[in-house]
């Protein structure tokens, strides 16, 4: 017989069936943005490489690297699917965004670095945050190893400390306007 019990297992399974399926959407989410991320971070290496910023850049391009097959071993442990369509989406968004104008056309200009740099704290930003909201489900799913998650957290936190001191230092270098004291006055 079908009673009020047997009503409200029906709504807590559907509950947790919508729930898991919106914690795999955006799992995938995050991974097409930590694809566009890791290729954006090597990019950015290799572009800058054999400066102090390229030698500042390559091990968070490296971490970057890790920190997105950390999150697939996460999808993994929770039983969510990859959807091979969000990561081709990730890569090609990544790729066309290399598509801006810089005011050059055929090298690397001050902004482009920039710009680059800028793409980077968000995506690092946003995987933090992807990072943030499983810390919180740890509460509720013993799948997710909260020790893992706080270390992510960590390292996300520092990757951010050093691509805003590197964005600051290249808006300094790529917009800086004329010294004052050298322009003329106006009139």
């Amino acid at each position: 017989m079908n009673g009020p019990s047997s009503d409200r297992t029906l709504a807590s399974e559907s509950a947790g069936g919508t729930a898991a399926k919106l914690l795999g959407i955006y799992l995938n989410d995050h991974l097409a943005g930590a694809t566009a991320g890791t290729e954006r971070a090597a990019h950015l290496a290799r572009a800058t490489r054999g400066s102090a910023l390229g030698r500042a850049v390559a091990p968070v391009a490296a971490e970057i690297r890790e920190d997105r097959a950390a999150l697939l071993g996460i999808m993994r442990d929770l039983d969510v699917p990859v959807r091979r369509y969000k990561v081709w989406a990730g890569w090609a968004a990544e790729r066309a965004g290399r598509l801006k104008s810089n005011g050059r056309l055929v090298r690397r200009s001050p902004l482009s670095t920039l710009l680059e740099l800028e793409a980077l704290r968000m995506a690092v930003e946003g995987k933090a945050a992807g990072w943030q909201t499983l810390r919180r489900l740890t509460a509720t799913d013993d799948r997710l190893d909260p020790g893992l998650l706080d270390n992510l957290l960590e390292r996300a936190r520092r990757q951010q400390d050093t691509v805003e001191e590197w964005r600051v230092r290249q808006a300094d270098t790529a917009l800086r306007t004329a010294d004052r004291s050298t322009a003329s006055p106006a009139p």
